[in-house]
């Protein structure tokens, strides 16, 4: 069964346009309002360290000819084990598929190589209704060449419990129309109690489980949640990462 990401239900001209709009507007009053900006702009991301760590999440069957063949994002997160990854929960909810993990993926090829995913932690309530208040999860991935991904990439810090929008924080992600990673920095606002949101344009198809990261290289967000990330690619959400999301967290550095 072929996976949708995220739903997205703007017509391609109308988007292209909102699209074009959107970033223009945003960067002014960012950068008037809300420090260096420009903020709420998307665009091609830079080789960097920081975005090594991000990559994109493919079939198994896809190695050998992953061009054009991914469908999610995930990105590398410290732990015990310095094996570990984080996504949204649809991403990786069905256990009889095998994946692989590509990180820093640009134009059909892999710089940093093709990881296996392995072992996934996703929360209880999840897998009972796909709440999308627990649309997070994460997995090991194999070691390649004897070594462990965190050791070759590095890794971010998962932090729950930080304010939404107390900083502004950076979303980078694989749309699956793309095979080169785009980004964009804005800051977060809450939708309720459980979900938070960013305008961010772009964000279309594949980018589910991009991680938001802050200044402090902590990811404060997955892309995900609320209808599995956004109906449009103008807008994004994210579980707001509290108890639930630190258990997660804990239960998958302890290898339960």
């Amino acid at each position: 069964m072929k996976r949708i990401s995220r739903i997205w239900l703007t017509s391609r001209p109308t988007l292209l346009c909102a699209v074009v709009t959107l970033a223009l507007t945003s960067a002014s009053v960012a950068a008037a309002s809300d420090g260096p900006g420009p903020f709420g702009v998307t665009a091609v991301a830079d080789v960097t360290v920081q975005n090594k760590r991000v990559g994109a999440l493919f079939d198994a069957s896809r190695v050998g000819k992953l061009a054009g063949g991914h469908f999610c994002s995930a990105s590398v997160v410290r732990s015990p084990q310095h094996m570990l990854i984080a996504t949204a929960a649809h991403c990786v909810d069905d256990d009889d598929e095998d994946l692989v993990f590509v990180p820093g993926y640009r134009d059909g090829k892999a710089p940093y190589g093709v990881w296996k995913v392995g072992k996934r932690f996703l929360p209880d309530e999840w897998a009972k209704e796909q709440s999308e208040d627990s649309d997070i999860a994460f997995a090991y991935v194999e070691e390649l060449d004897g070594k462990r991904i965190q050791d070759v990439l590095g890794g971010n810090r998962f932090v729950p419990g930080v304010a939404t929008g107390a900083t502004a924080v950076t979303v980078t992600g694989y749309p699956d129309t793309r095979d080169e990673p785009v980004t964009c920095t804005n800051k977060p606002t809450q939708r309720g109690r459980t979900q938070q949101r960013i305008d961010c344009p772009e964000f279309t198809g594949g980018t589910s489980g991009s991680p938001w990261i802050n200044g402090n290289d902590q990811v404060v967000g997955i892309l995900g949640g609320h209808d599995k990330g956004g109906t449009t690619a103008d807008t994004s959400y994210s579980v707001v990462l509290r108890g639930d999301a630190a258990k997660l967290y804990q239960a998958a550095t302890a290898g339960r």
